[in-house]
Formats: structure tokens, C-alpha cells, sequence
């Protein structure tokens, strides 16, 4: 089933690129989502078995993260498709950008499912360059610069996750194995040199954080933001990040059961507390909205790093932080595409009443800040209480006190910025030149905020059963 998976993206990309017809484009886009559709529900039919030779499974951190992957295709599909039209963008771009974006959910979807280390690695390459031509989508010389600046670190992330992956095998061969499944390389590494196991680890996670935007190496990604259309803004900041968290989540399991289990909590708290520390910083003074939400997201990796370096019941907080941030994040780009058309800047101190001019959007605002910064109701309210309860279990108390400190900042400065785009009159609050937004534009938005918050307070029993068959194995 993968290999016509695979065999489906590759035509479907390449017909959406040679095609210039706008209803053949729509068709095409239709019979991708299906395809992505007709793959995730194949997904859950066949859970925990193999597919195309053993080189990919759907288990069950694969299976959760491809579910959101495709919740997301479908709202960054239409938003991206209404993103075109307000700028009335040439039908050969509209190609390139629509075939790009569906070889980008083909990679992506590839990387969730990849049972060998090998194979997760290759795809995490095509990631980078399918979103490169996204990012480059505008042919400015500021859309350039951050085009190259994402493929040269992102190659240079990969490359040193690769050599990660060297001093794995090293270790292996020690062991008298050269298996890199996954579910192979714990079995071969109780009596390895934790040498090579440690330097493995922490190359792995320099490299892997280039996707995940964890320090230190998340300038990219706020770069990026910067000028990529706000539709792919929203997939850097949930499902691209989501590949990161999950080949450091999968390098995290395969050496969970070695001795350098608490060599690797004490990194990735160093690495969440300075994401948490850089973030504050940058939001203090930022007065750029994508730039805001950009360090907002490097906020939450870093917590998402803690709560997995704190063990317990962290593990299945992280993995519900990890889903919920999607859904909220996503939504928050799509309405910045709302307040450019409006204000047409992204420069916050430049916009203004944004209330009167869009309430829509602005109702949209409202909910992405309750729920952002994790206040009741908010489904990420519980994630986030979850991982400080494991910071608490795990006897981490200045970690628990220094983070709480951040986030009152970071509430802060999220709170001053949305409120003055939202109540505050602008300096060009009379003029109303802007083409009116229709309120069904954000009902996307308003379904992924309305999910993220019931499944953070009531989690359906299924997918609380596949986040602790995802964790199952982890120490306790």
C-alpha cells in the first residue's frame, strides 16, 4: 500500500506542476487529499505492522502525528488556495507552489512512518528542499536570503545528525549488529561504549533541532517565517516541527534504556530552558506578528523538550503538547494572512482596532491567546500542567520555578502585543480601504482552536491509547 502511497505523490506533483488549468489544478488538489485520506486511515487499520519491505510501520507516534499532518493538509490546502487568489498570483506559480506543498506532506508523511534511521534521514533532506521553494515563493531578495540561509543550515543540521547516526553505528558494530531499525538498536545497547552513544546523541540533536526549532539552532525558522506565506508558516510551525520532535523523540527511545538516560534528561532541559530564555527575550521586543508567533513556537519546543527530559507522566504531555500546539498554531497563521490583507504590514505597531475592522478574525485572536498561553479553558492547559506536575515528580523544582517565571513573561509580552492589534487604535485607524473579509474564512480556524480545546480537556479514549502505546516502552 506505501509504495502506491509514494508512487501517487510523485505523479501527483509533477502533474500539479506541468498543469496551468485552474480547474485541473482543483481536481488534482482534491485527489491528493483523498490519497493523503485513503493512507492515514489505511494507517490506523494496520497499526504497529510493517510496509514496503520493513522500511516503513505505522506505529503509533507515526500514526498520531500523520493524523494531524492530514487535518492540517486539508485547512492549509484551502488557506493556501485562498492566500493565491487574494494576490491573484500567476497560474505557473499557483502550480509550483501546490506541487510543492504536496511533495512537502508526501516527505513529511514519509518521515512519521520511516522505521529505519536511515531512511527518516534521507526524507528529512526532501523536507527541507520541498519547503524551500515555498519559502522562496514571493522572488523577493528578502525571501532569498532566507531561502538559502533554511537550506544551508538545515543541510549543515543534517549533516551533523548524519554523523550522529556514524557514531550509532559505531556503537552497534561494538555490539555485533548493523541494524538500524528502530526496533532493532534497543536490543544492542546495554553493554555498548557510552562514548560513542553519547556523542551519537548529541549531534543527532543539534541536527534534528534545525526542524524542530529548538535551541540552538531555531534562527532559521524565525527567518523563515518572516517571509513565507503564511499557509506555510503554519506547517513550519506545526507539522515541520513535528518531524523534528519526532526524529529526536525516536533517538531519544532508542537510547532510553542505555546509562546515559540521565546524561540525556540533563541536555534537553539545558536545551528547553534556553529556548525558553531566548524566546522570552526576542518576545519582549519583537514587534513583527509572524516573528512573534515564530518565538512563540520556540517557547513550547522547549517545553516539549523539558517534558520529555522529565520523564512519567511528561512523556504523554509532550506528545499531547506536541498535537494541541499544531492545531493552535496553525490557526494563528491563518489569520495573520487575514491581518496583512487588512493592514497590509505585519509591523504590529502599525496595526490597530482590529476589532472594528475584522471581528471575526479578531474573535479568532482571542481564542489563539487563551489558548496559547495555556489559561482555562485551553486544551494545552492540561499539557502544560502535565509536564510541570512531571517536573514536580521528578524533583526538578528550579526548573519548575524558572519556567514559571518565563511564561508570566511571556504571557506578558504575547498579552501586549494581541491586545494593542485588537483594542488600540492604530496609526492609520480611520482608513478603510482594505476588501472586506468574509466571516467563513476563519471557520477553520475557530474548528481547530474548538479541538485543540476538547481534546486537551476530554481526550478521546483512542488516541489517549495510542499516546501511551507511543510511550509504552519509555523508562517510567
Amino acid at each position: 500500500m506505501f509504495i502506491y502511497y509514494l508512487i501517487s505523490i510523485v505523479l501527483l506533483g509533477l502533474l500539479t506542476w506541468l498543469n496551468r488549468n485552474k480547474g485541473l489544478r482543483i481536481l488534482l488538489l482534491v485527489l491528493f487529499l483523498s490519497v493523503q485520506t485513503a493512507i492515514t486511515i489505511y494507517s490506523f487499520y494496520h497499526l504497529n505492522q510493517q510496509d514496503a519491505g520493513n522500511n516503513f510501520s505505522y506505529d503509533s507516534l507515526g500514526v498520531i502525528f500523520l493524523t494531524v499532518l492530514t487535518i492540517l493538509s486539508y485547512t492549509t490546502v484551502f488557506h493556501s488556495y485562498l492566500f493565491l487568489e487574494s494576490r491573484q498570483d500567476s497560474s505557473r506559480n499557483q502550480s509550483l507552489y501546490f506541487a510543492a506543498l504536496i511533495i512537502l506532506i508526501g516527505a513529511m508523511t514519509c518521515v512519521y512512518l520511516a522505521s529505519t534511521i536511515g531512511i527518516m534521514w534521507v526524507l528529512i533532506e526532501v523536507t527541507t528542499l520541498s519547503v524551500a521553494v515555498l519559502i522562496y515563493h514571493d522572488r523577493t531578495h528578502l525571501s532569498l536570503e532566507a531561502t538559502w540561509k533554511y537550506v544551508f543550515i538545515c543541510s549543515i543540521g543534517i549533516t551533523f545528525a548524519f554523523v550522529g547516526i556514524i557514531f550509532l553505528s559505531k556503537a552497534l558494530q561494538e555490539a555485533g549488529s548493523v541494524n538500524l531499525a528502530f526496533k532493532e538498536i534497543p536490543n544492542h545497547l546495554q553493554n555498548v561504549n557510552t562514548f560513542w552513544l553519547k556523542l551519537a546523541f548529541i549531534f543527532m540533536l543539534v541536527g534534528f533541532s534545525t526542524k524542530m526549532g529548538l535551541f540552538p539552532m531555531h534562527t532559521i525558522a524565525v527567518d523563515a517565517h518572516t517571509v513565507a506565506p503564511p499557509p506555510i508558516s503554519a506547517f513550519i510551525s506545526t507539522t515541520l516541527m513535528n518531524v523534528g520532535f519526532i526524529a529526536i523523540f525516536r533517538t531519544y527511545s532508542l537510547m532510553a534504556h542505555s546509562s546515559i538516560l540521565p546524561w540525556m534528561n540533563h541536555i534537553l532541559i539545558w536545551c528547553g530552558c534556553l529556548s525558553l530564555v531566548v524566546s522570552t527575550a526576542y518576545l519582549l521586543k519583537v514587534n513583527h506578528l509572524k516573528r512573534m508567533f515564530a518565538y512563540s513556537s520556540l517557547e513550547h519546543m522547549g517545553l516539549a523538550a523539558i517534558g520529555l527530559a522529565s520523564g512519567g507522566i511528561g512523556y504523554f504531555a509532550t506528545i499531547l503538547h506536541m498535537v494541541l500546539h499544531s492545531f493552535v498554531k496553525a490557526s494563528v497563521f491563518y489569520q495573520i494572512d487575514q491581518v496583512h490583507r487588512v493592514f497590509n504590514t505585519y509591523i504590529i505597531k502599525k496595526t490597530g482596532g482590529y476589532f472594528k475592522k475584522n471581528l471575526t478574525g479578531a474573535l479568532v485572536f482571542l481564542l489563539v491567546f487563551v489558548s496559547i498561553t495555556a489559561m482555562p479553558p485551553s486544551g494545552m492547559f492540561v499539557s502544560e500542567f502535565l509536564i510541570f506536575r512531571s517536573l514536580f515528580e521528578s524533583h526538578h523544582i528550579m526548573v519548575f520555578i524558572l519556567v514559571l517565571l518565563l511564561l508570566t513573561l511571556i504571557i506578558w509580552a504575547l498579552g501586549k502585543n494581541i491586545f494593542s492589534m485588537l483594542f488600540l487604535p492604530g496609526p492609520d485607524s480611520e482608513v478603510t480601504t482594505f476588501k472586506p473579509i468574509n466571516p467563513w474564512e476563519s471557520a477553520t480556524q475557530f474548528i481547530l482552536l474548538v479541538a485543540a480545546i476538547y481534546i486537551g480537556l476530554n481526550p478521546p479514549a483512542g488516541f489517549v491509547e495510542l499516546i501511551n502505546d507511543a510511550v509504552m516502552l519509555l523508562p517510567k
